[in-house]
């Protein structure tokens, strides 16, 4: 079985309110890459996902929704 997992990583980012641009920087990615996570046309890697929750302070977790 398996489980569609929606993520939230926009939701994350405009409850933060850091901007994408620090994140980006804080991930060592370019900020088109955040924008594509946001925009739902990638998805992070999971290295990259655990790095994303912390700088947002965040679950791992908090980043999808079943």
């Amino acid at each position: 079985m398996v489980i569609a997992m929606k993520l939230l990583i926009k939701e994350q980012i405009e409850a933060s309110g850091l901007k994408k641009s620090f994140i980006a920087k804080e991930l060592g990615v370019k900020n088109n890459t955040i924008t594509r996570w946001v925009n739902e046309e990638t998805e992070p890697s999971f290295s990259n996902a655990i790095k994303l929750s912390k700088v947002l302070g965040i679950n791992l977790n908090d980043l999808w929704e079943e």
